[in-house]
């Protein structure tokens, strides 16, 4: 079977939502502008269902439900069994978590600080009210999203993406488990210390709870309801159809909360038609840059081609359902920091099939797992 070919049937792995979730996502942008205007109290009403803790709003009920459908696909996919089996390939494991939690958050920090604080700081003017009363400046509010992007590594899409590239799943769903386990601990926090750095206030108890509900619930529930299923239908029908018809209905739900969200945002959007832009462009770069330290890493530290591929593109990679939902539940659907996370959606597709296309133009810069007589194991190569 020649490249052209293995290509060819990556490529038809994408379903429709996936393959064209870049269209998807601007049409949402689209209907949720002429929803606003056609009914401007309809978003309002729903983000208005909400949990209230001491007289203020903390979860809405309706974007809570959306979201817990958008991660629950994403977590019922994770075997952790695979997690022990990565002690016998430790090294990748540990560059994707260094570059993940201690270079990457930091180096969105900075780049998005430089851009939307300083370069395009006078083309984004204004000021927000957030859901707690806090009036904060806009700019600041796009950094705090482009934060809680940077320090949400991995998305359920980066399996796609490990696939397309030729590289071992077996290392990508391993990263996938542990990510999703170090997020636990580690998004709260790294969250919370740049939101306070970037001067905008952390309301702990909802960033917690955010965390809670959006990474923990989703994360038992897949892990529960994906033991019982396989252990009640067997892994052929799990993964055959359980799912096929599951895949869906993250991005489904994905694209009904941005739906909302546009409908809140469409007077900041005609007002500054090119926030989309100025907000995309160091996403953009950080994106880029985390993908080229990890490669470079992974050629000088010798990996084998099916490693470092998956390794760059999970640091390349972001989780921004977690995102999108801690944006919302802190700051309001409303608020630019919701805005600056679905800015990652519209481009992590392109990005990321950039990405691998570089990584499947530059395979001779590294040795094949073939040549060091490894076991290619769930790699896409050996398909």
């Amino acid at each position: 079977m020649t490249t052209e070919t293995k290509g060819v049937e990556s490529t038809k792995q994408l379903n429709v939502f996936e393959k064209y979730l870049t269209i998807w996502v601007g049409l949402c942008i689209v209907g949720g502008i002429v929803l606003g205007k056609i009914a401007p109290d309809l978003a309002r009403s729903l983000d208005a269902m909400a949990i209230y803790v001491d007289g203020a709003p903390v979860v809405s009920i309706p974007i809570a439900i959306a979201l817990f459908f958008m991660m629950y696909p994403i977590m019922v996919k994770i075997d952790f069994a695979e997690v022990i089996r990565a002690g016998k390939s430790p090294r990748p494991v540990l560059l994707t978590l260094i570059v993940n939690w201690g270079i990457k958050p930091f180096t969105m920090f900075a780049i998005a600080s430089f851009f939307l604080g300083y370069v395009f700081r006078d083309l984004m003017p204004g000021t927000e009210v957030l859901k707690d009363g806090t009036e904060v400046e806009l700019f600041r509010s796009y950094i705090s999203g482009a934060i809680l992007l940077g320090i949400a590594p991995c998305t359920a899409m980066v399996l796609m993406w490990g696939y397309l590239a030729r590289g071992n799943q077996g290392h990508t769903l391993v990263m996938v488990a542990i990510n999703s386990l170090t997020m636990l601990v580690l998004y709260g926090l790294l969250g919370g210390w740049l939101l306070g750095v970037n001067e905008m206030p952390v309301p702990w108890e909802a960033l917690l709870l955010s965390i809670g509900i959006y990474v923990a619930l989703p994360l038992i529930a897949g892990y529960f309801s994906r033991k019982w299923l396989i252990a009640a239908k067997g892994q052929t029908w799990f993964e055959t159809k359980f799912l096929h018809v599951l895949t869906p209905v993250s991005i489904i739900a994905l694209l009904g909360t941005l739906v909302l969200l546009f409908s809140l945002k469409g007077e900041t959007i005609i007002a500054n038609p090119l926030t989309i832009l100025w907000i995309a462009i160091p996403l953009f770069i950080q994106t880029v840059l985390i993908f080229a330290i990890t490669y470079f890493l992974a050629k000088l530290l010798r990996f084998t081609y099916e490693d470092a591929a998956p390794s760059a593109m999970i640091g390349a990679s972001n989780h921004f359902e977690v995102a999108i939902a801690t944006a919302t539940m802190l700051y309001g659907l409303s608020s630019g920091a919701a805005l600056a996370t679905v800015v990652g959606v519209l481009i992590e597709v392109p990005v990321m099939l950039m990405l691998v296309k570089i990584c499947l133009r530059t395979r001779s810069w590294f040795p094949r797992a073939a040549e060091q007589g490894k076991t290619p194991g769930t790699q896409a190569e050996a398909n």
